[in-house]
């Protein structure tokens, strides 16, 4: 049975006010790490057999971090990076919530595409099909995967059997850690969300 720990990355100087999305060159400040540190001590037992993360660097840094601890290298999985924004990434979320369509990502997100992006339903595919190999691939490693908040939220809600429409109600916080257990029998488990080092 495969353990899978899902890290949301770190805090970087634009988290909780702009939209990153994949934009590059945003990385994590002195802050950022040492809360990335935090989860890294979450995560310093059971050994970690793995440790996968979207290729967007704040999430690489952050993997970094929990990684090494377990001479681990983390490996790029692109299915997990953050969901396309498309035109909303760059802008803020004060600018963003002024928007019509802002009513759509919160009450209606399954129903929800971003303009020239992907839509959340395809964000939650792609990731939970990666999650799904990365059980598949390591048996019963404790497995640690660095991801986004929204990606975190719709893989959980898939496995809570829960519509993706009720996704907002899972609070993800930066550098923290919700596992699940995957296993070849029976049914998934949430076992814990949104854990945080104190």
């Amino acid at each position: 049975m495969a353990v899978i720990h899902l890290v949301r990355h770190a805090p970087t100087p634009e988290t909780g006010s702009k939209l990153t999305g994949r934009l590059p060159g945003v990385g994590l400040d002195d802050d950022g790490r040492a809360l990335a540190r935090g989860a890294a001590e979450l995560l310093r037992t059971p050994r970690l057999g793995a440790v996968y993360t979207s290729p967007i660097q704040r999430c690489r840094e952050t993997a970094e971090i929990v990684a090494e601890p377990h001479d681990r290298t983390p490996q790029v999985l692109t299915d997990v990076q953050e969901v396309d924004f498309g035109r909303w990434q760059g802008r803020t979320l004060a600018s963003l919530r002024k928007l019509k369509a802002w009513d759509q990502v919160v009450h209606h997100p399954a129903r929800m595409r971003f303009p020239d992006g992907e839509s959340l339903l395809e964000a939650q595919q792609r990731a939970v099909a990666a999650i799904e190999g990365v059980a598949a691939d390591h048996g019963r490693d404790h497995v640690a995967v660095c991801s986004h908040a929204d990606i975190i939220k719709a893989v959980i809600s898939h496995y809570l059997g829960q519509p993706l429409d009720l996704f907002q109600r899972i609070l993800i916080s930066p550098a923290s850690v919700s596992t699940i257990h995957l296993g070849k029998a029976g049914g998934p488990m949430v076992i814990s969300v949104n854990r945080r080092h104190a």
